[in-house]
């Protein structure tokens, strides 16, 4: 198997990363700027930084201190490419202690809202308030600018910020990403279009010209087999393809047993008939379920089901003649749970880390470096209806990893129907699209419980509700009580084997949002 990356924008801005918390935050925020973003890791070589033409560099914050004897560091030639560079947090340190100045490690720690006071509002503080909240989370600071520097901001107690104009280097000891500095957005804007001379060209329209364009450029004259899920990574992936090269795509539409109720009918019309692709209608319950088999472990069952998907992707498109291209809904917080050279791995991703190095298919994955919300705007100027466009997203394991120990079919029923529940009374309250991602995940717990005077001894469903803008991060959903009242009584009155419904109030981080 091979994999050819998506052509890209122009313009980009790279995110060198150093093992930040907030670093894919950072990529976002950028892109808010309608600035083209990628992230990657502090290491790479810097001939293959300048080979790409950046037209600036970020900096991240990371865990590490600059006085460590292991601690991660950057090529000094990058201060001298001529390329500006906006450092936060860990970036600004290093950028102090690598120029020249004097970073003082330990001390008093600062951390949460602080207020700063604007010393010089030459540059990335351009048109911003004298004194600001900003959100601090360091123990080591920046006690001396380096040469050709100055002070731009600081606190009561240390340097916030520092500028070098000549060279167009900058560092801020606090983290304008995060929602809790509320002019963040502002040094970014600044370092972006004042310093680095960017354009607002990152739009929704140009996502889809240059995602098409590198389709065509990628596949030419030849066919391609895209891995329909229903979900509206592949249905965005699917439709840009089908853009691109019309009749070369064939859509495999695989029921593996784990989908929703009637999501295949779903599908099978949007696709079939509103979008005339070809699709093919995979009925592989048996199989899959055969495999799975007292399997427990979560990613277990995420290997065993990539590798079987892929082997039923590659028996179907068998079938269709010469084909050399799979396409998938891959996007980047895919690639980066999955784990990178900077980032562990939190979980394999079906089409990331599951399939086989035997599928001698070429990847095609022109979503693989959005966010989801950029990928429902793509959808939307494709055309895609609603009811796909904003979906709530949906793992391609399915029902298997919201289903906790061994999955047979009567709990997949179970299951299924629960969930149906979910997602009509979410729907009534108007709540759907204020969500990122409601549902229910049985658990192998049983309880005592009293129905219709006779004791029952029945499962456990859980109610997941999160918000997000990416999945990077979530917060629970503070439901109304009326809704989760309605939703644990139609539950537990419609659906045979459930006695208990339970509200899942973890945020992630710690925990994700599936809870396999």
């Amino acid at each position: 198997m091979t994999d050819q990356s998506t052509a890209k924008p122009d313009e980009l801005v790279i995110v060198l990363d150093f093992g930040a918390q907030y670093g894919q935050l950072i990529a976002r925020r950028i892109r808010e700027c309608h600035v083209y973003c990628e992230i990657l890791p502090h290491d790479t070589p810097t001939a293959e930084i300048l080979a790409r033409r950046p037209k600036g560099l970020v900096f991240s914050g990371g865990p590490s201190s600059v006085y460590d004897d292991d601690a991660p560091l950057c090529d000094p030639k990058l201060f001298e490419a001529g390329i500006p560079i906006l450092g936060i947090c860990y970036g600004m340190q290093l950028m102090a202690k690598m120029l020249g100045g004097e970073v003082r490690g330990g001390g008093r720690r600062e951390y949460g809202k602080t207020e700063l006071t604007v010393l010089d509002a030459g540059d990335i503080f351009q048109d911003l308030n004298p004194r600001l909240i900003a959100w601090m989370s360091h123990g080591d600071r920046a006690e001396r600018v380096p040469p050709g520097f100055i002070e731009t901001a600081r606190t009561a107690s240390a340097l916030a910020a520092m500028s070098d104009r000549s060279r167009r280097l900058f560092g801020v000891q606090f983290h304008p990403e995060v929602v809790h500095t509320p002019w963040g957005m502002e040094i970014f804007r600044n370092f972006l279009y004042q310093q680095c001379g960017c354009r607002e060209t990152w739009t929704t329209v140009s996502a889809v010209t240059t995602a098409v364009r590198a389709i065509k450029d990628q596949v030419d004259s030849g066919k391609v087999v895209c891995a329909l899920s229903g979900g509206v990574d592949s249905a965005v992936t699917a439709a840009l393809i089908h853009r691109a090269i019309g009749d070369q795509l064939t859509c495999i539409f695989m029921d593996h047993g784990f989908l929703r109720k009637d999501e295949g009918e779903q599908v099978a019309r949007t696709f079939g008939e509103n979008f005339q692709v070809n699709l093919v209608h995979v009925q592989v319950q048996e199989r899959f379920l055969s495999r799975l088999q007292d399997v427990l472990d979560p990613e277990e069952k995420r290997k065993i089901i990539g590798e079987e998907y892929a082997n039923v992707l590659e028996e179907e498109a068998g079938k269709l003649g010469d084909v050399q291209f799979l396409a998938q809904g891959t996007l980047y917080p895919d690639v980066i749970e999955s784990g990178t050279r900077e980032a562990a791995r939190i979980k394999t991703h079906h089409n990331v880390g599951g399939l086989p190095e035997t599928l001698k298919l070429e990847l095609v994955e022109p979503v693989r470096y959005l966010f989801k919300d950029e990928v429902r705007r793509v959808g939307e100027e494709l055309g895609l209806p609603d009811e796909i466009v904003w979906r709530h997203p949906f793992p391609g394991p399915g029902l298997a990893i919201r289903i906790v120990g061994q999955i047979t079919a009567e709990r997949l029923d179970i299951l299924r129907e629960a969930d149906a529940v979910i997602i009509d009374e979410i729907m009534a309250a108007g709540l759907y699209r204020r969500l990122f991602q409601c549902f229910g995940v049985l658990i192998p717990v049983k309880s005592v419980g009293v129905m219709g005077d006779q004791r029952t001894y029945r499962s456990t469903i859980v109610l997941r509700a999160v918000t997000s803008d990416d999945a990077m991060t979530a917060d629970w959903a503070q439901l109304p009580y009326e809704v989760l009242s309605r939703i644990s009584t139609r539950i537990i009155n419609e659906v045979s084997g459930i006695n208990r419904v339970v509200y899942d109030i973890s945020s992630k981080p710690p925990a994700t949002i599936e809870w396999e």
